[in-house]
């Protein structure tokens, strides 16, 4: 059993580390982040309807700008 929670604390520690050595991003390379096709969302009234669908489904707002309640009215 103690070799099991060792080899386990071995694992999370390995995989944290991992975590450490992640570089910033350089000032040149934030350019081409900000480009239109990198972006999750191109369409940006596409993305609105998407969530106004989404929250009204979910009867429940909240983590976006979009308002109203399950019954789909504003």
């Amino acid at each position: 059993m103690n070799l099991l929670k060792m080899l386990s604390g071995l694992f999370v520690i390995a995989l944290l580390s991992g975590c450490a050595s992640i570089n910033q991003v350089q000032a040149w390379d934030k350019g081409k982040l900000a480009r239109q096709e990198m972006k999750f969302d191109r369409d940006p009234l596409e993305a609105k309807f998407v969530d106004h669908i989404y929250f009204s489904k979910e009867a429940a707002t909240g983590g976006s700008s979009v308002g109203g309640g399950g019954c789909g009215c504003n």
